[in-house]
């Protein structure tokens, strides 16, 4: 088994459109999601994120750590939410990243971990 980060991606104003029907709709379709990774026993963390406004950029590279409010980069996309996942392969990692994709409404993008 291999663990694969599942980020979902979306503009900063993604929602901006979106009627707050449609919103709670995406929210229950991404909990039946989750519901079904924890079933299949895929699930490893998963979690949503606090929109990019509230980000804080600790850089420690210097002298002094430096703090900044924002976002490390300036973007018209951040990661707005994740999960972890434990299959047996990519092809397994990519299934789950299109029901993600769908029930979020937004790209996801996958990557495997590391090996040891």
């Amino acid at each position: 088994m291999t663990q694969y980060l599942l980020s979902v991606h979306h503009a900063e104003d993604a929602f901006d459109d979106m009627s707050e029907e449609e919103m709670q709709q995406s929210f229950a379709d991404t909990g039946k999601v989750n519901d079904q990774m924890q079933a299949e026993g895929v699930w490893v963390f998963a979690g949503g994120l606090q929109p990019v406004a509230q980000a804080t950029t600790v850089d420690n590279t210097g002298d002094k750590p430096i703090l900044t409010d924002g976002p490390y980069a300036e973007s018209k996309e951040y990661l707005g939410g994740f999960w972890i996942i434990d299959v047996p392969d990519l092809d397994a990692a990519l299934d789950w990243a299109q029901r993600g994709s769908k029930a979020c409404r937004g790209k996801v993008e996958v990557r495997p971990f590391q090996s040891e």
